[in-house]
C-alpha cells in the first residue's frame, strides 16, 4: 500500500504518531471507558467513607448524586482543556503542549491511587476533573500537531490517527476493567491510576521526536529547526519542494499574530469555515454514538447474551470502532473526506432507523432483539468509518497556521458542552421516549449527511495554502457574482 510504505520511509513520522497518540487521545478513550467497569465499586466506597464519617450511611439518591458528579466532572475538565490548548500550543508549540499535559495526567493518578487509603471520595472527584482538562488538551493539541508535521498526500490518513488511538483507549479501557484483569472491587483505585502508564510512555519517547515543521517556521521563524524536522520526518534530505511551499504559507501569514476564538467568529472570511466547524462537530457529539454504547449492555441481555458474558460482548463493540477506524485511515486519501462523512452518517441514519424499530418489536418477534444487537455493531462500524476520524481533521484543513489553535479551541469546547449536555439529558430522553429514543439523533445524522454533500470542499491532496485560497475564493465569490450565484453548484465543482 502506498500510504503504509511511505510510513515506513518516515519512520519518524510514525513513531511520532504512536508517542503523540499513546498519552493523548488514547488517554481520552481509554479515561472514557474505564469509568464503567468499577461503577458499583466506587458507590459502595463513597457510602462507606460517608458511614466512616458520621457512623449513618449515605442516602442512595446522593449517592447517585456524588457518582453522577464524577462522571460529569470528566466532560467539564475536558471543556476547560479545550480552552487552554489554543494559548499553550501558540507558547510552548505543539509537542512541548503534549509534554506539559502529563503534569494533568500524574496529579490525577496520585489522587486516584491514594483515595481509598486517604478515606476521600473527593480525591476521585477531582481527579476525575483533572484527567478531563488533560483529554481536552491532547483532543485539540495532538491533531494540530500531527496534521502539520504529515506531507499533504498522507496528512488525511496521518489525521485520522487521533481517532485510531481513541478507539483503542476505549477498547484498552474495556478490556482492562474486565473482572479477570483490575476488574475486582478492591482494584478500582489501581484501575483508575493504571492512566500513568501512557503518560508516562509519552514522557520516554516524544522529547526525542521533532516539532511541527510549520510551528518552527511559520511562528518561530527557525528555518534551520524547521528543515532538519523535516529531514527526520520524511527519512530524505530532498524536501526542498515541500519547504518551498511552507515558504510560500509563511509569507502568506507574515505580520498577522495568532487569532483570538472571537476573532474568528468576527471575520466574514472565515464563516464558512466556522459554520463547518460548528455544523459537523457539533453532529460528531450528536449523533448518538455514545447513546448506542449506553444502551448495548440492556440490547445484549435482551438478545439472550448471560449476564456474565455481556463485559466481553462491550468489548466487541469497542473493537469494531477499532476496526472502522483502520479502514477509514486506509481510505480516506483514496475516496477523499467528503465521501466519508456522507457515507458515514448515511449509513448511521439507516442503521438507526432499523435499530429503531427492532427495539419496537422486540417484544413480539423472537428475532428481533438479535437484529437491534447486530445494528449497534453495524452502527459503531459506520461512526468509525466516517465521522469519528474525519470531522477532527476540519480544524487543521480548513484554518490557516494563524488561526488553527484558536479553531480548535472553538471546536473542542463546542464538543466537550455537547458531550456533557448529552451525558445529562440522555437518562431523560430515555425515560421520555423509550424504544423511540434514537429518533432525535436520526435527525442529527441526516443533517450531518446534507451539509456535507452541499457545503464542504474537499481538502484532498491539497497543500494548507491551496485550501485556504480555495476557500477565500468561496467565501466572497457570491460578494462578487451577484445575485445570480448558486451556491451548491459552485461549491459541488470544487470537488477532485
Amino acid at each position: 500500500m502506498p500510504t503504509l510504505q511511505r510510513l515506513m520511509q518516515g519512520r519518524v513520522l510514525l513513531l511520532t504518531i504512536c508517542a503523540a497518540g499513546i498519552g493523548g487521545t488514547f488517554q481520552f478513550g481509554y479515561n472514557l471507558s474505564i469509568i464503567n467497569a468499577p461503577t458499583l465499586h466506587i458507590q459502595e466506597f463513597i457510602n462507606e467513607t460517608w458511614r466512616v464519617r458520621t457512623g449513618q450511611p449515605l442516602p442512595r439518591h446522593l449517592v447517585l448524586l456524588v457518582w453522577s458528579l464524577i462522571v460529569s466532572l470528566y466532560p467539564l475538565g475536558g471543556l476547560f482543556g479545550a480552552l487552554l490548548a489554543g494559548p499553550l500550543a501558540v507558547m510552548l508549540g505543539r509537542k512541548k503542549s503534549l509534554l506539559v499535559n502529563n503534569i494533568f495526567v500524574v496529579a490525577a493518578a496520585s489522587l486516584f491511587g491514594f483515595s481509598r487509603r486517604a478515606g476521600s471520595f473527593e480525591m476521585v472527584i477531582l481527579g476525575r476533573l483533572l484527567i478531563g482538562v488533560s483529554a481536552g488538551v491532547s483532543m485539540s493539541v495532538q491533531p494540530m500537531y500531527l496534521g502539520e508535521s504529515a506531507p499533504k498526500e498522507l496528512r488525511g490518513a496521518v489525521a485520522m490517527t487521533p481517532a485510531i488511538f481513541t478507539a483503542l483507549g476505549i477498547v484498552m479501557g474495556q478490556v482492562v476493567g474486565l473482572r479477570e484483569v483490575l476488574g475486582d472491587p478492591w482494584a478500582w483505585p489501581l484501575l483508575l491510576a493504571s492512566c500513568l502508564v501512557p503518560g508516562v510512555l509519552q514522557l520516554a519517547s516524544l522529547p526525542l521526536l521533532p516539532e511541527s515543521p510549520r510551528y518552527l517556521l511559520i511562528d518561530c521563524g527557525d528555518t534551520e529547526a524547521c528543515l532538519a524536522a523535516l529531514q527526520r520526518l520524511r527519512g530524505t534530505a530532498d524536501v526542498a519542494q515541500e519547504l518551498s511551499e511552507l515558504d510560500e504559507e509563511r509569507a502568506a501569514c507574515r505580520g498577522q499574530r495568532a487569532r483570538r476564538p472571537w476573532e474568528l467568529l468576527q471575520d466574514r472570511g472565515l464563516r464558512r469555515q466556522v459554520t463547518s466547524l460548528a455544523v459537523l462537530g457539533g453532529a460528531l457529539e450528536l449523533c448518538g454514538n455514545d447513546s448506542v454504547y449506553a444502551v448495548a449492555s440492556s440490547v445484549f441481555r435482551g438478545a439472550g447474551v448471560p449476564d456474565a458474558e455481556v463485559q466481553y460482548a462491550v468489548v466487541g463493540t469497542g473493537s469494531c470502532e477499532l476496526l472502522a477506524a483502520c479502514v477509514s485511515c486506509v481510505l480516506i486519501e483514496r475516496v477523499g473526506r467528503r465521501v466519508l462523512l456522507i457515507a458515514g452518517y448515511s449509513l448511521m441514519t439507516c442503521w438507526g432507523s432499523i435499530f429503531t424499530v427492532a427495539l419496537c418489536l422486540q417484544s413480539s418477534v423472537p428475532w428481533m432483539p438479535y437484529l437491534a444487537m447486530s445494528c449497534i455493531f453495524a452502527f459503531i462500524l459506520s461512526f468509525g468509518i466516517g465521522p469519528a476520524g474525519v470531522t477532527g481533521i476540519l480544524a487543521t484543513e480548513l484554518f490557516d497556521q494563524k488561526s488553527r489553535p484558536a479553531a480548535y479551541m472553538v471546536c473542542g469546547a463546542l464538543m466537550w458542552i455537547l458531550l456533557f449536555l448529552v451525558w445529562l439529558g440522555f437518562p431523560f430522553i430515555m425515560e421520555g421516549l423509550s424504544h423511540f429514543f434514537y429518533v432525535p439523533f436520526l435527525g442529527v445524522c441526516v443533517c450531518g449527511a446534507i451539509y456535507t454533500a452541499f457545503f464542504l470542499p474537499e481538502t484532498k491532496g491539497k497543500s494548507f495554502l491551496e485550501i485556504s485560497e480555495e476557500l477565500d475564493r468561496l467565501s466572497f465569490l457570491k460578494q462578487n457574482q451577484g445575485p445570480d450565484w448558486s451556491g451548491p453548484e459552485v461549491i459541488l465543482s470544487t470537488e477532485l
